[in-house]
């Protein structure tokens, strides 16, 4: 699957998890067990980041999270 681009949008530090706001637009949900190349606790909104798009059981899901 090829990755996709986009930038940290928010951030729910206290709950471990996420939005990936994509270059089209859409936002994805992530978990801080899908951050590859960082800690989710360095993470900052507005970061550049890779993903790949996933499905999870509450809608479109971001999955190996890598800061560009």
């Amino acid at each position: 699957m090829a990755a996709s681009n986009g930038t940290i949008k928010r951030l729910v530090s206290d709950k471990g998890f996420g939005f990936v706001l994509a270059e089209d637009g859409n936002e994805y949900f992530f978990h801080s067990s899908a951050c590859v190349n960082a800690r989710f606790a360095d993470l900052r909104e507005g970061q550049a980041v890779t993903f790949e798009r996933g499905q999870g059981p509450k809608g479109p899901r971001a999955e190996n999270v890598k800061v560009v």
